[in-house]
């Protein structure tokens, strides 16, 4: 061992040993060879790393479980990838968590691009994907999109259902049924509530989008978004769903969150979210609820996206266990 890092060891025994258990210290390093042999130390010696700082290691004095194994194994990140692959839109829903309107950005990921996506999220373990916009279904060559990815994944797609008419139902009626699902959003039972949020007219022709897809043999999922004016919607959604025969799995209620055209909501952060890794044209993003913003960008690029799966579970570790030790040593007498 070199006398750097001879020198390393000997400061995290002396820095260590000197913090009560259940307590933290940062012990200087200097590059990731250091970091290595800090990891390294405290794996062996029955403590935690808990976060890599620019030029420092912060160190838990004592054992805490991995986060990540308290997850589902389908929660944990790197098992579902989210793609963005367009963010415009026919609608401009008032509370998008993306800001999605005819007038946006498209901001389309290439064909050429998602096609080397999906085989690296393939080779990556990736488990499910999820396409969502905009209104994915914008896109001409999403039929081709969706072969490429339902041939490696099940594929799930978010559309409004709003837009399968001349050239776009041929194409969805063509469309692979095995692998694929369609979650339609549907805020409310009725019109009201729903076209309140995402325009007049737009909950009848949604409504017949559903109707539209179960009758070309899809499998659907009908997902709706709440907000503090919702009422009993939740209630009445419940019965619309029991009438269309959807099974528990093909139901999704979340409430509104404060991203995006969203002035009110549940507020978001790296911290309170769960990552469910999403990548679009700009980069990857910690979810796909945050993916417009800066602040839960996690990288410029996809590639290599096995390393920035394991960046973002390295992170969701940080978070959590800071949060846990925060959590059980902060006493106020």
């Amino acid at each position: 061992m070199s006398l750097n890092l001879t020198s390393l060891t000997f400061r995290l025994v002396e820095r260590v040993g000197a913090t009560a258990a259940g307590s933290t210290t940062l012990v200087d390093v200097d590059g990731p060879a250091e970091v290595e042999v800090a990891r390294r130390w405290v794996e062996a010696t029955g403590n935690t790393l808990l976060v890599v700082h620019p030029a420092a290691v912060e160190i838990y004095r004592g054992r805490v479980s991995d986060p990540l194994e308290a997850l589902a194994p389908d929660r944990r990140p790197g098992h579902r990838l989210w793609i963005y692959t367009n963010f415009h839109c026919n609608l401009a829903c008032d509370y998008c968590c993306v800001s999605s309107s005819p007038r946006a950005e498209p901001r389309t990921l290439s064909l050429d691009d998602f096609t080397a996506l999906v085989d690296e999220a393939a080779d990556t373990g990736v488990a499910e994907l999820f396409l969502t916009g905009g209104e994915p279904f914008l896109l001409l060559d999403l039929d081709e999109r969706i072969r490429v990815a339902t041939a490696a994944f099940p594929v799930t797609v978010l559309p409004n259902a709003m837009v399968w008419t001349g050239e776009r139902r041929r194409r969805l009626d063509a469309l692979p049924r095995g692998r694929l699902t369609l979650q339609i959003s549907l805020d409310s039972a009725t019109a009201e509530l729903h076209d309140r949020h995402r325009g007049e007219g737009s909950f009848a022709r949604a409504l017949a989008g559903i109707g539209l897809a179960m009758d070309l043999g899809f499998r659907v999922r009908v997902a709706a978004t709440l907000g503090a004016d919702a009422g009993n919607a939740e209630v009445e959604l419940e019965a619309l769903f029991d009438r269309l025969g959807l099974d528990d799995d093909q139901r999704v209620v979340r409430r509104i969150a404060r991203q995006g055209a969203a002035n009110a909501g549940l507020t978001m952060s790296r911290a309170s979210l769960v990552p469910e890794i999403c990548v679009t044209a700009e980069g990857v993003f910690w979810h796909p609820v945050a993916a417009a913003d800066p602040a839960m960008m996690v990288s410029e690029h996809w590639s290599p996206l096995g390393q920035v799966i394991d960046d973002v579970r390295d992170q969701y570790r940080q978070h959590r266990l800071a949060g846990d030790v925060l959590a059980s040593s902060f006493p106020c007498a």
